[in-house]
């Protein structure tokens, strides 16, 4: 169905992987419009219970393809981001559905953040993250600029995406922009058990999600007043019935995301 990613279901696990090796999985716009219409999918399958982002080959993502000649057209690329990227980035993390990115190789760009959009971020010790925009004259997008400084702070965000210097695994994860680092050739088979064990919980995960979503933007009020309403309707779920059964009977909790 897809030319430029690939969709595959297996556990409860969705995993999208951008296929464009020969141009390190580059942005174009039958990606992003593949890419929309597979969240659209997931989003849709009560199946699937967490979704891994990948891309195939030597690298994750190197951003948007500077050689299909949007950025040539400054109106149509603003057009392109508001229409393309930025759905594409709100439902990714606001997705109900634990996303899990799993970085091989370099992640630039619009591919870096991305990543950074996702729930959590486990990377190949080959792994690169740059916030190249400034290397071409361009700012920040596909929410860099919001991601960015609230995962490592406002100066070293500046540090990123003023000098656009590539920033490795290990480097990442130390300044909190991700979660672990594995070795390469460990990535796939971590990354897919961190995705079974997220998709094997319970439904309260999306509401979590939520809470902090909205909460970056609230008071401390406002969050104790959300966090109020939204334990009711966590409380409501099979799912809290069968994990605090569980508890009380000594046992592991089955959930079953409802």
């Amino acid at each position: 169905m897809y030319q430029t990613i690939l969709y595959e279901i297996r556990e409860g696990v969705a995993t999208l992987t951008l296929n464009r090796p020969t141009s390190l999985n580059s942005i174009n716009r039958q990606m992003m419009d593949e890419l929309r219409n597979a969240l659209g999918r997931v989003q849709g399958d009560p199946s699937v219970r967490c979704l891994v982002l990948t891309g195939a080959g030597k690298g994750f993502c190197a951003g948007a393809d500077l050689g299909a000649g949007l950025m040539r057209d400054p109106t149509g690329l603003a057009s392109a981001l508001k229409e393309m990227y930025n759905p594409f980035i709100r439902t990714l993390y606001k997705m109900e559905k634990p996303v899990v990115a799993a970085v091989n190789g370099v992640a630039a760009g619009a591919g870096c953040n991305m990543a950074l959009a996702c729930d959590m971020v486990i990377a190949a010790v080959s792994a690169s993250f740059i916030q190249a925009f400034v290397n071409v004259g361009l700012v920040p997008d596909a929410g860099g600029s919001y991601f960015l400084p609230r995962l490592v702070g406002l100066k070293k965000a500046m540090e990123m995406v003023l000098l656009g210097d590539a920033v490795n695994a290990a480097e990442a994860e130390r300044i909190g922009l991700i979660n672990r680092v594995v070795p390469d050739d460990e990535l796939a088979s971590e990354a897919a058990k961190l995705a079974r064990l997220l998709a094997a919980g319970p439904r309260s995960q999306g509401m979590i999600k939520a809470l902090f979503s909205r909460s970056m933007e609230m008071d401390l009020d406002a969050c104790l007043n959300m966090e109020a309403e939204w334990q009711a309707r966590a409380a409501s779920t099979e799912d809290c019935i069968e994990g605090i059964n569980a508890f009380l009977q000594k046992r592991k909790p089955f959930f079953r995301g409802k």
